[in-house]
């Protein structure tokens, strides 16, 4: 049966092109160059070194699972797999895969592993960088395992799960189409070259899911060292790293970070709130404050990160020869700067699809959010009618249903525009991933700033309404901090525990999470929700900062709300990844990517916002009785010079440590001498030929 012959790896002969890659990457990382002899027996011990490949797995670990769709043909399956455990050579992704074997016999459920070798190569080729015995971080050669930290031929924990698990996605999502007209089985499914093997099966329902394992004893020491006792102390984001990857783990030690840096904020402005309500002049030193405050905290935070990402590797890894995303699109050609073969597609095609169809569809969405908006300020009018004409204790509550409408309201438009602007930045068919993200980012961006923030803008420099202002501004940080916290972790949650029961009761067994059988344990993953990234999470903490920034002078209680939220959204995140959603594939990243740029504008725009509130208030007034004109030529002066201040600050506190600096020019200065040692010794050897 080919399903016998699948669970092993196929015979590989190293291609010479690769060897040499492989040495001349280990020679400019590493000083010292090697003779040509010495070059020579690398390359024989190199060749010799894949021949374990030939082999089977005797230890067959399961790292990555594939569910295929019900009914799915047979010839289809087979020429999948076949291309899974294929040599790189002829396209295939030279992988380990066995069928799960349940009860039932053979569902349509596979498992995918790698060999210790094929991992170690894997991770050369996604450039992993790990820790060597002089302590400097390095990438990983194969060539030069041997200086690397706690690297030992038997030690195969020397890849973290999660650094495992996120090679085999890389290589199968780089399976890509070479001859194939259409996928077996199914005419209908077209292929072309350069086509995603694995989106094309995606979006053709032929494949269901991929997604990693859990390994459920140490997701249990994680669990418990997390968020399985409530402690004050920091959370374990090496470990989370570990088993989660960094993308999560840098969202998780910004999340706590932005949360102690709140305190400041929350400190001061409940005296501020209790003492000093409606007396503005006091709020312009809070207002100065504020804008400092977050000035200081994100160049802070960008010190932080480095110190985390270099600890991690992945301030080192080189992205400009990024692969092309999975779900790009193109006619097959070849990569003028790498010599690849890959998909290529027009600019201008992407151009005209971005400026003639998305931009436009924006800004109809943007039109529509502010019509939503001006029926919320009519339904306000109509509470305030209503409570004037019967002056009790219910028409003072409904004075507040206006406003929790139409923060659910919002909430709602939020997430309906999402779908669709994933759908058409998709459409657009970006090359990169992180381009792909950038112009999502952008998108969701612009419409969440608008649909939250409008209503509060049109209140303070339209209206003129303080107290309105002071209301709205309550109502919607509460109301959307309330409903974030229910439909991300409390309604998954629920819904997860009632599947856990059924799935417990099917199986007729009261075992404990740790005595599942892996057929049990992957059929429970399987149902489980799918975490779609850090997206909605840095989003929700972006709007908040805005709360917390734009109108800090009207409502100094945002932070103290703010930081009650975190801190229960710290454990609910945390109990969501380990409990309610499938393990997510690990991502390397070396910072929060354009989300910094985000809060960034954000706190200029805080700048504008806090500097004409305070000009607007009555205390402010009163100074500039005979000519308004110099009113305003003041706040816009007091604007600048603090926008000044902000930008000096920025300029000032550098973005990497001292250490972190000097430790990276050092790398960069060895790799310079290797590359010029290496370069004499052939200008030397072709002088002697």
């Amino acid at each position: 049966m080919y399903h016998q012959q699948f669970s092993c790896l196929e015979s590989r002969t190293q291609m010479p092109w690769e060897i040499s890659s492989i040495l001349t990457t280990a020679e400019v990382a590493h000083p010292g160059s090697t003779s040509s002899q010495e070059m020579a027996e690398k390359t024989k011990m190199m060749v010799e070194s894949w021949s374990f490949l030939d082999t089977p797995e005797s230890n067959f670990r399961p790292l990555v699972v594939i569910e295929l769709a019900k009914g799915t043909k047979e010839e289809t399956i087979e020429w999948f797999t076949k291309r899974i455990v294929d040599k790189k050579a002829d396209g295939g992704a030279q992988l380990l895969i066995k069928p799960l074997v349940t009860e039932n016999g053979v569902e349509n459920i596979y498992l995918v592993g790698a060999s210790h070798l094929r991992l170690l190569l894997g991770a050369e080729t996604v450039g992993l960088v790990k820790e060597c015995t002089d302590n400097s971080m390095r990438t990983f050669t194969y060539s030069s395992r041997k200086t690397f930290k706690h690297f030992a031929d038997d030690n195969h924990d020397f890849l973290t799960m999660a650094e495992c698990q996120y090679i085999i996605k890389h290589e199968l999502e780089n399976l890509r189409a070479k001859n194939e007209k259409i996928i077996p089985g199914y005419p209908q499914a077209k292929l072309y070259p350069g086509k995603s093997i694995v989106r094309r099966l995606l979006t053709s329902g032929i494949l269901v899911q991929i997604f990693p394992l859990h390994d459920r004893e140490e997701l249990k020491k994680l669990s418990h060292n997390w968020y399985g006792r409530v402690k004050v102390g920091y959370q374990p984001l090496d470990d989370i790293r570990c088993y989660f990857g960094e993308t999560i783990a840098l969202y998780f030690g910004f999340l706590e970070y932005f949360t102690f840096a709140l305190i400041p904020m929350a400190v001061i402005g409940i005296p501020y709130y209790v003492f000093a309500w409606e007396d503005y002049d006091k709020y312009v030193m809070f207002a100065t404050f504020n804008l400092l405050w977050s000035t200081v905290i994100l160049e802070v935070w960008k010190r932080m990160c480095a110190i985390l990402t270099y600890r991690w590797g992945t301030l080192l890894m080189k992205r400009q020869f990024e692969e092309p995303r999975p779900g790009f699109h193109g006619v097959l050609g070849i990569n003028p700067v790498t010599g690849r073969e890959e998909p290529v597609y027009s600019s201008i095609k992407r151009q005209l699809r971005i400026y003639l169809v998305s931009l436009p569809f924006v800004c109809l969405c943007l039109y529509f959010s502010l019509y939503v908006m001006m029926i919320y300020f009519d339904l306000e009018q109509w509470a305030l009618d209503y409570h004037k004409e019967n002056e009790s204790n219910f028409s003072s509550l409904m004075l507040y249903v206006p406003s929790i409408i139409y923060a659910v309201v919002i909430e709602i438009m939020n997430r309906i525009y999402r779908y669709a602007a994933e759908f058409l930045t998709s459409w657009e068919n970006h090359r990169l991933e992180s381009s792909y993200q950038n112009h999502l980012i952008l998108k969701v961006l612009v419409f969440n700033f608008l649909n939250c923030f409008a209503s509060l803008f049109y209140i303070a420099f339209v209206l003129f309404d303080m107290k309105l202002l002071r209301q709205s501004l309550a109502t919607l940080l509460i109301t959307s901090q309330i409903l974030n916290q229910f439909a991300e972790s409390l309604l998954p949650y629920w819904l997860q525990k009632r599947y856990n029961r059924r799935m417990k009761k099917r199986m007729c067994s009261k075992k404990t999470d740790m005595d599942l059988s892996l057929a049990e344990q992957v059929n429970m993953e399987k149902e489980m929700g799918t975490y779609l990234g850090t997206f909605d999470d840095y989003l929700e903490l972006f709007l908040q900062f805005g709360y917390v920034s734009l109108f800090s002078c009207v409502y100094p209680l945002a932070a103290v709300f703010a930081v009650l939220n975190n801190i229960t959204e710290i454990y609910s995140d945390a109990l969501k990844m380990c409990r309610v959603y499938k393990r997510p594939f690990a991502e390397p990243t070396a910072s929060i990517g354009v989300w910094q740029l985000a809060f960034e504008t954000m706190s200029v725009i805080s700048v504008v916002t806090n500097c004409i509130l305070i000009g607007m208030s009555p205390e402010v007034d009163a100074l500039f009785p005979d000519s308004k004109m110099d009113l305003v030529l003041t706040v816009a002066l007091v604007e600048h010079l603090l926008l000044a201040i902000k930008f000096i600050m920025a300029f000032v506190i550098p973005d990497k440590p001292r250490e972190i600096q000097m430790k990276l020019a050092k790398l960069e200065f060895e790799s310079l001498e290797a590359l010029k040692q290496q370069q004499m010794k052939l200008a030397a050897e072709s002088l002697k030929a």
